[in-house]
């Protein structure tokens, strides 16, 4: 007949075996390599209004960015965020239709360069942007996501 004291010689062994392989799993070989946080994103504001599209500001730092945009129309618009390369617009995002005075917004992370902040068709002018060189890393802002 076997006591308590039987049972706990056989949990040790079964406890430090369980501990090994936990810590055998914890570490890898590779260095870890602690890679700056992007740049905090700023919010670019636009309105689509008849005549054309105006955003504000026009000019900032590379980074992620997001477009909050209001249609000031009667006609239900979408949004286009592009880049220009070699003369041709190359699409950065677009938003889903934006009804008659309602809001919408667009993330994106931005490289810098010229862009293009359109809607379809010809009869709304778009506005252009001037994107700069990368903003600063956000590494050491407290209360960051």
């Amino acid at each position: 007949m076997r006591g308590p004291l039987d049972r706990s010689r056989l949990a040790a062994p079964a406890f430090a075996l369980a501990a090994a392989v936990f810590v055998a799993g914890c570490g890898s070989g590779d260095p870890y390599k602690n890679q700056p946080r992007p740049p905090s994103p700023i919010v670019i504001t636009a309105a689509i209004t008849p005549g054309s599209v105006s955003v504000s500001p026009k000019n900032f730092g590379a980074g992620p960015i997001t477009l909050v945009v209001t249609n000031q129309t009667e006609k239900s618009q979408r949004l286009t965020l592009a880049r220009q390369i070699n003369g041709q617009p190359q699409a950065n995002g677009e938003t889903g239709p934006i009804n008659p005075h309602d809001t919408a917004s667009l993330k994106a992370d931005v490289d810098p360069g010229n862009y293009t902040v359109s809607v379809d068709g010809d009869s709304i002018k778009p506005a252009k942007l001037s994107v700069g060189h990368r903003r600063k890393s956000a590494q050491n802002d407290l209360l960051q996501p």
